[in-house]
């Protein structure tokens, strides 16, 4: 059984430790793309348009039974 010589095995570190960097570097820019504030914003604006007047109107008619007597 041979060993590696110590350059090839520095070689082969760096090179591992490259391929690690840009691994991270792709990934933190997926997750940047599909948890971004305006892309979120853009796909969900009506619905949540619609969910924050109907949990309006829900609680202005519950305000309103109250003040009513």
């Amino acid at each position: 059984m041979t060993n590696p010589l110590p350059a090839d095995l520095e070689q082969r570190a760096a090179s591992q430790r490259e391929s690690l960097h840009v691994s991270v570097d792709e990934l933190r820019s997926t997750m940047r793309h599909r948890l971004g504030l305006q892309r979120a914003a853009h796909t969900y604006l009506w619905r949540a348009s619609g969910v924050a007047a109907l949990f309006s109107f829900a609680v202005g008619y519950v305000l309103s039974g109250v003040f009513r007597d």
